[in-house]
């Protein structure tokens, strides 16, 4: 029995009617493919973000395809550097468009394949057809926040990068006084100013110049990051963040931690089981079954990177702050006596478990159990 014959046996076709559009962007231009699942796609090459000539292309291709009136059109491009305004201007427009995961997107498995914008943008087209025409796990499709749920993310992600410069800036420092056979514990501060003072006259000129530049820009980053932290330490006491506050009242959690998981998670996912809260966080496991052969792969550590990574550093930090927990006494019962390897290894264990506590603490008003909760915050109760 031939291929041809038995390849879309079973399975519907692509909704005829309609035309279909994938975008693969890119720094400088777009490519462009546009069909109705009839006849073969058209395709042409946009300069970025020129969205006048996106609507001339529409038009053209549904000439070519014959479809007149309020056709409705269906369109898609990966997630990236771009973002969501391509989104949001798509539905203002009438388009019903999709976000798609770009790992998510089937490959050709051969050593060596042929890979140009033209094919990419073909490939998307079909699997656009073939999402529409009910296969819808052919890929993942992105959650799209809205313009003030996106906006809200950014004071703990710049946070994060000047947290990233400063440590650049003091082991800059550092670098250019050991050249010399001088080590300082701490830069900054009054023990700093002292310190140079004393020492600065050994340098050379050209050297002692440069440290006091980078020194300089190190201030600046450090008055940045206080300037952000001051402001989340007043909106969450102002009673403007409940979410936020009501996880701080958890020991062993503070307010940055609490700030990024529910600005990355929390607060606009909704998540309606473990499982996908799970998965959401790169914490579920990626079985590899095939024949004989039966491996687990660890976790798939897919999705919110920033969100897992904070959730292993709050798992530590959860054993130390909350002893008494149902969730510590479960991890030293089982990974506190054995070696290194496995405590690493149950600690991702316990990072997942702690994610879904968390979850339904928020969600449900769920305690976790044993859980030890910090005293109300006087200005926190009086606002």
């Amino acid at each position: 029995m031939n291929a041809p014959d038995t390849a879309l046996r079973g399975q519907d076709m692509p909704i005829t009617g309609w035309l279909y559009m994938a975008f693969e962007l890119g720094d400088k231009s777009w490519k462009l493919s546009l069909g109705d699942g009839v006849r073969a796609p058209s395709r042409c090459s946009v300069a970025a973000g020129d969205t006048a000539f996106v609507l001339t292309a529409i038009t053209k291709a549904k000439a070519r395809c014959g479809l007149t009136g309020q056709v409705p059109v269906r369109s898609c491009y990966e997630a990236g550097r771009d973002g969501f305004w391509l989104h949001r201007w798509l539905t203002e427009q009438g388009i019903a468009n999709l976000v798609v995961d770009s790992a998510s997107i089937e490959v050709n498995r051969r050593a060596r394949r042929a890979k140009t914008d033209r094919l990419d943008s073909d490939k998307l087209l079909s699997m656009l057809m073939r999402y529409h025409a009910g296969e819808r796990r052919v890929w993942a499709v992105a959650r799209i926040p809205s313009p003030e749920q996106e906006d809200e993310r950014r004071v703990h992600r710049e946070l994060g990068r000047l947290r990233q410069e400063r440590t650049a800036h003091s082991n800059r420092i550092r670098s250019l006084l050991v050249l010399h056979d001088l080590r300082v514990e701490r830069i900054g501060g009054r023990t700093w100013v002292g310190w140079w003072t004393q020492h600065a006259a050994r340098l050379l000129p050209g050297l002692r110049a440069e440290i006091e530049r980078e020194f300089e820009r190190l201030s600046l980053v450090a008055r940045q990051i206080r300037a952000l932290e001051t402001m989340q330490q007043h909106q969450v006491r102002s009673g403007a963040q409940p979410a936020i506050a009501l996880l701080t009242r958890l020991a062993g959690i503070g307010t940055g931690s609490a700030w990024t998981l529910v600005k990355e998670l929390f607060g606009w996912r909704r998540f309606h089981n473990r499982r996908e809260l799970a998965g959401c966080l790169g914490l579920a496991p990626t079985p590899y079954a095939s024949g004989a052969s039966n491996v687990e792969q660890g976790i798939s550590k897919a999705g919110n990177k920033r969100s897992r990574w904070l959730m292993v550093e709050l798992a530590w930090s959860w054993l130390r702050f909350q002893p008494a927990s149902q969730l510590s006494q479960w991890f030293n019962q089982r990974f506190a006596v054995a070696g290194k390897r496995m405590r690493r290894i149950g600690i991702v264990a316990l990072a997942r478990r702690l994610a879904i506590a968390l979850w339904r603490y928020l969600e449900y008003g769920e305690i976790p159990l044993e859980a030890r909760l910090k005293p109300l915050d006087s200005e926190a109760v009086a606002a």
